[in-house]
């Protein structure tokens, strides 16, 4: 039976590139999976292209998957794309089909999940109250209020050196329109992002901070988007009382919530053990493939 896949729709437009997307069909129009591609845009991640590929249990080892990619992978050569990346569980159906097809497994991710049902609320309650020496906390939903905006987006430096294995994800550029769009695109699904972050006393400047998105309604499980501490601030357990208090500060206004999802790169053993001693539980492993053009 013959699989049509659709020509690429019109690129849409977001705040850090373009995207193109395909879709795998029956002759008689039923659907078989779909890909999707993001041409990054931002200076320093233009040689760039995420994809995400999925393709119906029923319709797999019947090519689709494999026209789909070829879509994607042409356009994104065509584009002048020199790299495309992609993620697949440990495992997985869909690890094993990207291996065939030549990427390379370049970094291991552990998901995880704070239940909050049975989280030690008040351990948590106790950490995110605890003073920590020359620092205060500040939150905030949505956009960074304007008297922190500057120190925010210098603050960003600090995922500089996130481990991220051998995936080249080449240099993401934070300014106040990045920061600012990037609230703007959560707000636009109707969820939250709250941010909660580690503020120097000498200067009022921000050390680290970290980012939650609760779904629209405040039901279901809300995910972590960051964590991070400058390099000068490090060793002083600002990840744990920022990640703490978040927690703390989601439960208290969102009691609907069931838990809280993130992700760690497995050569980030610091994060790893922040995370294990607030209470997450490794749900999957994950990784990041990697397909040079």
């Amino acid at each position: 039976m013959t699989i049509r896949i659709t020509a690429p729709t019109a690129p849409e437009e977001t705040s850090s590139g373009r995207r193109l997307a395909w879709q795998a069909c029956d002759p008689d129009g039923s659907p078989l999976g779909h890909a999707c591609l993001h041409l990054f845009t931002k200076h320093g991640q233009r040689h760039l292209a995420e994809l995400d590929i999925e393709v119906q249990p029923a319709a797999r080892r019947r090519q689709a998957g494999s026209l789909l990619l070829d879509a994607a992978v042409a356009a994104a050569r065509q584009d002048g794309r020199s790299s495309v990346v992609t993620q697949a569980e440990t495992g997985s159906p869909g690890a094993a089909f990207l291996t065939a097809r030549g990427f390379r497994a370049a970094l291991a991710l552990t998901y995880a999940r704070l239940p909050l049902a049975t989280a030690d609320h008040p351990a948590l309650t106790a950490l995110a109250r605890t003073p920590h020496a020359g620092y205060e906390l500040a939150a905030w939903d949505g956009t960074v209020p304007d008297e922190l905006a500057d120190t925010f987006v210098a603050s960003r430096r600090a995922m500089d050196d996130m481990p991220m294995g051998a995936v080249d994800y080449g240099t993401v550029v934070w300014d106040l329109d990045r920061v600012r769009a990037a609230a703007a695109a959560v707000a636009a699904r109707g969820d939250v992002l709250h941010t909660v972050a580690a503020v120097d006393r000498s200067d009022g400047s921000i050390a680290g901070f970290t980012e939650l998105v609760v779904p629209a309604g405040g039901t279901g499980d809300a995910q972590h988007y960051g964590t991070a501490v400058l390099p000068e601030h490090r060793g002083r357990g600002l990840a744990r009382w920022m990640k703490a208090a978040s927690i703390v500060q989601a439960r208290e206004r969102h009691p609907r919530l069931g838990g809280l999802l993130t992700d760690t790169a497995d050569n980030n053993p610091h994060m790893r053990r922040v995370n294990d001693e607030l209470g997450y539980l490794p749900t999957h492993t994950a990784h990041e493939y990697q397909l040079a053009l």
